[in-house]
C-alpha cells in the first residue's frame, strides 16, 4: 500500500511484530518543488533521511513474516519521528547545513505539512500497530561535522520508561563479540512524543529502536545480513520478555 506519506509492505503478515522505519527516504513532495533549496550532496547525507535502513527495514520484516511502514518523505520536510510541539519538528539548520526552504516557514506551512504527511504517517501506524511489538529501524552518520568519530556498529535505544525488550536485545548482542555495541548510545532513545512514545510507550507494547552505523549497511547485501543477524535475537528477545510478562500476571 502507497500513499504519498507512507508505504506499507506485507500488511497481512502474521508476525508478532511491526517493523517501522520513521526515516526512510530523502523524497520531498511535488507540492514542496521537489526539493528543499539543498544540493543533491546535502540531501544524500544523514540530514535528510536514514542512509540505508529502509533496506534493513523490509529485509527484517521479511525475515520476521511481519509488516513493515516506512515513511516517504525527508525528514527535512517534517520529521515524523517528532511529536507536534517539538522544536526539532521542523529543521532549519542541520549538521552544519541551512534549510533554505523551512527558514521562513511559519505555523500555517507547519500545519500544512502535518495534515498532509506526518499524521497520515501516524494514522497508518496506528492502524498496524495493535497487538505487535515495535521495532524501530534507523542508521546513524559515523561521524557529525565537527565531533568526534562515533564507534559503535550498532545502537539498541530505549527509554527509562520501558527497556524490556531492549535489554533483552541488548543481552543477545552481547554474545557476538565481533560488535561494538552501543547501550543508549550514540544517544539517549528516550524522547517523549516520538514515534515510540506515541505508539509503543503509551500503549504499553514491548518496543525497541534499532540504530545501525550508515557505513555498514550502504549496500543491498549487508542491509540483508544485518536483518538475518537481527531478527533470530529479535524473536528470541520477544520470547524472554513474554515469558517474564506470564510469570508476572500468574503471580
Amino acid at each position: 500500500m502507497r500513499h504519498e506519506a507512507f508505504e506499507i509492505t506485507g500488511a497481512a503478515r502474521r508476525g508478532s511484530w511491526l517493523v517501522t522505519c520513521d526515516h526512510a527516504t530523502n523524497r520531498v513532495p511535488d507540492w514542496l518543488g521537489g526539493d528543499l533549496g539543498i544540493g543533491p550532496e546535502d540531501m544524500g547525507r544523514h540530514i535528510a533521511y536514514d542512509v540505508g535502513a529502509k533496506g534493513v527495514a523490509l529485509a527484517l520484516g521479511a525475515a520476521l513474516d511481519s509488516p513493515v511502514i516506512c515513511s516517504d518523505f525527508s525528514r527535512l520536510v517534517i520529521d515524523p519521528n517528532r511529536g507536534e510541539d517539538d522544536p526539532t519538528l521542523l529543521m532549519k539548520l542541520y549538521d552544519g547545513t541551512i534549510i533554505p526552504a523551512n527558514r521562513h516557514a511559519g505555523p500555517e506551512e507547519v500545519e500544512r505539512r502535518l495534515e498532509r504527511l506526518h499524521r497520515p504517517y501516524h494514522a497508518a501506524l496506528a492502524g498496524l500497530a495493535e497487538g505487535r511489538a515495535i521495532v524501530s529501524v534507523h542508521s546513524f552518520t559515523p561521524c557529525l561535522r565537527g565531533r568526534s568519530p562515533r564507534p559503535w556498529q550498532v545502537g539498541i535505544l530505549y527509554s527509562h520508561l520501558d527497556a524490556r525488550l531492549s535489554r533483552a536485545v541488548i543481552d543477545g548482542l552481547r554474545h557476538q563479540a565481533d560488535l561494538c555495541l552501543g547501550d543508549n548510545e550514540p544517544y539517549s532513545g528516550h524522547l517523549p512524543g516520538d514515534a515510540i512514545d506515541r505508539h509503543a510507550l503509551r500503549h504499553g507494547r514491548h518496543n525497541t529502536l534499532i540504530e545501525l552505523r550508515n557505513d555498514l549497511i550502504g549496500t543491498e547485501a549487508e542491509q540483508q545480513q544485518w536483518a538475518q543477524r537481527l531478527a533470530p535475537i529479535l524473536v528470541q528477545a520477544l520470547v524472554a520478555v513474554r515469558e517474564v510478562d506470564c510469570r508476572g500476571a500468574g503471580g
